[in-house]
């Protein structure tokens, strides 16, 4: 009965311990790319629902960790506030205050030698506004097209033909249909673009942790 006993005792212990490491915070470093899981808005529920790739992976928005004097900053660009910097407790909190759940990933070391030119790129975008209509060309950045062009020079991640249709009808996602209607501009369907949860699954990076955990967020830096 005591062997029983210790034995279901030190299962439990192990359990434990693995759930408290997948909720601690993980050691950022410059360059890492941190992948925010999607909102309640319809822009980021279009978002997801005609990108996700590998299911239970749900983000809508990325961007660049930098690490200076022992705080985490991330540039990203974001639809209210266009490319910006800011600390990463800024970039946890969605507009209703709530905290988000953030999975970090890394350059693989083979590639690693193009963080600090793809720093420089990204920091000189700082301002630029947000690009709503996703097409490249078009002034402007959304998230992952900023990280696509920060790394750009060194070909870390590639463009991919867009989709914004449906994955289950086939047809266009109505939430799409209703966010160009307003812009007045065509579907970009096909043309080259990227989004949050495809450069997820790039090969070239590799799954650091979560950030913070929607069931058991952790104490802000």
């Amino acid at each position: 009965m005591e062997k029983r006993f210790l034995l279901i005792f030190f299962t439990l212990m192990i359990l434990m311990s693995g759930c408290n490491r997948s909720h601690q915070s993980v050691d950022l470093k410059t360059g890492d790319l941190l992948f925010r899981g999607k909102t309640g808005s319809a822009l980021s529920k279009a978002i997801d629902d005609v990108t996700q790739i590998e299911k239970g992976k749900h983000f809508s928005h990325v961007g660049i960790a930098e690490v200076l004097n022992d705080t985490v900053f991330v540039i990203h660009s974001d639809g209210g506030k266009g490319v910006c910097r800011e600390p990463l407790k800024d970039f946890m909190i969605d507009g209703d205050g709530d905290t988000m759940y953030v999975e970090a990933y890394r350059l693989k070391s083979s590639f690693r030698d193009a963080i600090p030119n793809a720093m420089e790129r990204a920091t000189t975008l700082i301002g630029e506004p947000y690009n709503y209509t996703y097409i490249i060309e078009d002034s402007g950045y959304y998230c992952s097209e900023l990280v696509w062009y920060a790394f750009a020079t060194d070909s870390v991640f590639a463009l991919d033909p867009m989709t914004f249709k449906d994955p289950e009808s086939g047809t266009f996602h109505k939430g799409w249909v209703e966010h160009y209607g307003k812009l007045g501009v065509d579907i970009p369907e096909g043309l080259p673009g990227c989004n949050p949860n495809g450069m997820a699954g790039s090969d070239k990076l590799e799954y650091v942790g979560v950030v913070v955990s929607y069931a058991q967020p952790q104490p802000q830096p």
